[in-house]
């Protein structure tokens, strides 16, 4: 990628980050699957009436909607309301969660659909009845109808957060860095967003983070830096004298 699309991928796995944060500060009495549908509802309305339809089959988009939003959503504000620390919550991505969201991103990247911010409008729109109606159904509808009326200024700013910043502009900019570069050259840089929030937790939490979950972070920051090493060319490397020092070049024998 070029230094700007890299720096677009770190912004990206910065506000990824810290909207682990966000999310355990604002979730509050809030039922987590209500509030994951009020996160969506401010992100697919009124942005559809105005974003054109990405070209690809409506398929495709609600493919996208159910794993990338949908599926990683829900289970990761579900895990966090049962008590998995922000930090924690983002160094593991709370395995189902990371998995949904490793096939939305197979399915994204498949369709090649032109920009990222329609790709990521119209996935929305199919994400918020679900999760009211798992919600109506786990938490009951007193429990929803008192999160609607206790949302306060804190889960008012955390879903601003979440919508705006995480989804509209993180996943406008992640799905067309998906479109323009292949997933192993984008994906990676995600692996960022967990010592992110780690950090933030840290400092905004007191969530101090234990010798295995340092050592987990510094292995993912060393993961990003082996995963973007520029491959070497197959031509280069069998020219290349300690590599293959019985090799000649234009007929001079390779030194040793």
């Amino acid at each position: 990628m070029n230094r700007r699309d890299t720096l677009l991928a770190v912004l990206v796995a910065s506000l990824w980050g810290f909207n682990f944060v966000v999310i355990d500060w604002g979730m509050g009495s809030v039922p987590p699957l209500l509030f994951a549908a009020i996160r969506f509802t401010v992100v697919a309305v009124p942005a559809c009436f105005f974003v054109r339809r990405p070209p690809v089959p409506f398929r495709t988009v609600a493919t996208v909607g159910a794993f990338m939003s949908l599926g990683q959503f829900g289970l990761l504000y579900l895990s966090m309301h049962l008590g998995m620390p922000p930090g924690l919550a983002a160094l593991v991505l709370c395995v189902a969660a990371g998995l949904s969201w490793g096939i939305g991103n197979v399915v994204s990247r498949a369709s090649r659909a032109p920009g990222g911010l329609a790709l990521t409008v119209w996935s929305a729109t199919i994400v918020p009845v679900p999760l009211l109606a798992l919600s109506l159904l786990v938490d009951g509808p007193a429990a929803v109808g008192h999160g609607l009326t206790h949302l306060g200024w804190d889960g008012a700013a955390s879903t601003v957060y979440t919508a705006g910043l995480c989804s509209l502009v993180g996943y406008a900019i992640f799905n067309r860095l998906l479109s323009k570069y292949p997933s192993g050259n984008v994906v990676p840089w995600v692996l960022l967003a967990p010592v992110v929030a780690m950090a933030a937790s840290w400092a905004l939490l007191g969530e101090v983070p234990g010798t295995a979950e340092i050592a987990g972070a510094i292995l993912l920051v060393i993961g990003v830096l082996i995963a973007q090493r520029p491959a070497r060319s197959p031509r280069v490397a069998a020219l290349d004298p300690q590599i293959a020092p019985s090799r000649t070049l234009k007929g001079v024998p390779a030194r040793p």
